[in-house]
């Protein structure tokens, strides 16, 4: 794992260096797995575009892993990097990504690139640069509490962005309430109870997601979901029905918890690879 807390110059540095080429294969949009929400967008969720996901701050952990987890699927599992973009405040609060983790997710530590900015107004610089790099595959976006400076106008210049480059942006919002932006879709995220496997073994990460806003098409509409890492997709939960509060199959005993996996006294996964 990469990660970078230094300065604006040294992302963009990092940014340059990278390969210009694309990974062979970029469609339109890019599927999620999940049968019932990518029939619903037209095939999964649109490349190249911007795309909002809010959480509240007891759900930070859900929002964490379904941004990287939708990125990782834009940036076509390892094709290309995926970056995550947070402020010093987020990296604070959320704590570093443990790698092992990661990897038991099926995101390759070594596929991911992390940059820690000061504040607001540097991540928002940085979020433009790295959009602009047409070899990343999606760059997560990671805000905590009220951010006046992502406005319309500040969305709008992402949005264009990642149109240009076909880059897809995922800004995970935690604890902030949504406002008019230039976003290509909207989203609420919370972290749903995990079905357990065989065995009492623990269940698969799983989410309620619910599309707030769609630019073209209806919406209003939520699943209930689980990220199979044996196939680096989103299943149905528990092979039951896939709208919220129709649940089928076996009822859940475990709860999914913090989805992308924190070190308590350990070093994160980047220096202790």
């Amino acid at each position: 794992m990469r990660e970078s807390s230094t300065s604006l110059a040294a992302l963009r540095r990092t940014i340059a260096a990278l390969d210009r080429s694309r990974p062979e294969g970029d469609a339109a949009r890019f599927a999620t797995g999940h049968p019932g929400l990518d029939a619903a967008m037209g095939g999964g969720l649109a490349r190249g575009r911007l795309h909002e996901l809010f959480a509240e701050p007891e759900e930070a952990g859900a929002g964490a892993g379904m941004s990287l987890l939708l990125g990782w699927r834009a940036a076509g599992e390892g094709q290309a990097p995926l970056f995550w973009l947070r402020s010093q405040g987020s990296a604070r609060m959320g704590g570093a990504p443990y790698g092992p983790g990661l990897a038991a997710l099926g995101i390759a530590p070594d596929r991911l690139l992390i940059g820690t900015l000061a504040d607001s107004a540097a991540l928002l610089q940085a979020a433009l640069d790295a959009l602009r790099c047409p070899a990343l595959g999606a760059v997560v976006i990671e805000t905590r509490g009220p951010q006046p400076l992502i406005d319309l106008t500040a969305s709008r210049r992402l949005a264009l962005a990642a149109e240009a480059s076909g880059v897809t942006a995922l800004m995970l919002r935690i604890g902030d309430a949504p406002a008019p932006s230039a976003a290509e879709t909207r989203w609420r995220v919370a972290a749903a109870p995990s079905a357990p496997l065989p065995g009492d073994a623990p269940g698969h990460s799983a989410f309620d997601l619910r599309l707030l806003r769609r630019r073209a098409g209806p919406d209003g509409m939520g699943w209930r979901m689980e990220w199979q890492a044996h196939r680096g997709a989103f299943g149905e939960w528990n092979g039951g029905r896939d709208d919220l509060g129709r649940e089928g199959g076996a009822q859940p005993t475990t709860l999914s918890g913090a989805v992308v996996s924190v070190p308590a006294a350990r070093p994160a996964a980047g220096r202790a690879a």
